[in-house]
């Protein structure tokens, strides 16, 4: 055999694997990555959608924590505050006691309480009011609102200053406690050692806070009477 036929034999022989791995992909090959593929994205998304709704979530309860601890902390402002002293409403005759919990002077609203505290920022007295305040909590459509006026005694024709504070709120109850129980009256013309207030939510269900209060001590009163 002469030198060329050898050549050709060779490039013969050689070619042969080549054109064996040259070949593409199958059809079957390019559907299962396809679902691979397909498998991954749909679990990625699940996974994203699913810390989206979890950041909202969190966001949500932490805006509404921050509502309720900003509401009774307001409330326990001026329920550390309060003073001896009535209101008159509207040139009205002044009310008897110190605490109200049946104020139609304020709202129709069963579910309320008002008294007149100290404290309220005047430096000076550069304002045309008092340092006192006569501030009220009800429950309006849900929500507990705090109620104000710019004078302790409202004048005729003073519409007072409404900001609510807690929202999706079912009920609003008051206990006071008299130095041996707590109890849902109060006796006229006295102030109570501490002032319990219940709110039941939708979402929390029922949330009590007490507050202490420079009261009388109505125990004793009672057993030196005796």
């Amino acid at each position: 055999m002469n030198i060329a036929a050898k050549k050709y034999c060779a490039l013969n022989r050689t070619s042969q694997p080549i054109s064996k791995f040259s070949q593409g992909f199958t059809l079957l090959e390019v559907l299962i990555a396809i679902a691979i593929f397909s498998v991954i994205s749909m679990a990625s998304f699940s996974i994203f959608e699913t810390v989206l709704n979890s950041d909202t979530v969190t966001k949500e309860r932490t805006e509404r924590i921050n509502e309720l601890q900003r509401g009774f902390l307001i409330i326990e402002r001026d329920v550390l505050q309060i003073a001896r002293r009535s209101v008159r409403f509207y040139g009205e005759a002044p009310q008897s006691g110190f605490l109200h919990t049946d104020i139609e002077s304020y709202s129709g609203s069963e579910q309320a309480i008002a008294f007149v505290r100290h404290g309220w920022t005047n430096p000076g007295l550069l304002l045309p009011r008092s340092d006192m305040q006569s501030v009220a909590y009800q429950l309006n459509e849900n929500t507990v609102e705090r109620i104000h006026f710019n004078f302790v005694d409202a004048v005729l024709g003073e519409e007072p200053k409404v900001r609510p504070l807690i929202s999706k709120v079912e009920s609003l109850t008051f206990e006071f406690y008299d130095g041996k129980k707590w109890q849902k009256t109060l006796q006229e013309g006295t102030l109570p050692q501490a002032i319990a207030i219940e709110i039941d939510t939708t979402d929390f269900g029922i949330i009590r806070r007490q507050f202490l209060v420079a009261g009388d001590d109505l125990q004793n009163k009672d057993d030196s009477r005796e």
